[in-house]
């Protein structure tokens, strides 16, 4: 492969990249406990949380924190994954970049 060609390809690449973050850092990933549902995007910033409070009595606070705690763990999981996934096909040593 000549140096022009080898240029092309790593400018499609870095198209490519910039592209699925991009795509990434737009969609809205979920997580959930039995309480708690939390939406965040891919940049990790949570966008919503949502309690079913029919449940909950006062003294139950400190459960109900823990509750969002695992549904935002769950997001961020979410959202690890997806990078792992769209990132994976450039060589595993760039989806730690993002």
């Amino acid at each position: 492969m000549n140096m022009q060609a080898l240029m092309r390809e790593a400018q499609k690449m870095k198209k490519e990249l910039e592209s699925a973050q991009k795509e990434l850092e737009n969609a809205v990933y979920e997580g959930e406990s039995s309480l708690v549902k939390v939406k965040m995007n891919g940049k990790k910033k949570i966008l919503s949380v949502k309690i079913d409070s029919s449940n909950i009595e006062k003294d139950e606070i400190e459960m109900l924190e823990d509750m969002i705690l695992l549904a935002i763990n769950d997001a961020g999981k979410k959202v690890d994954e997806e990078q792992e996934k769209k990132f994976n096909k450039y060589g595993k040593g760039l989806s730690g970049l993002f």
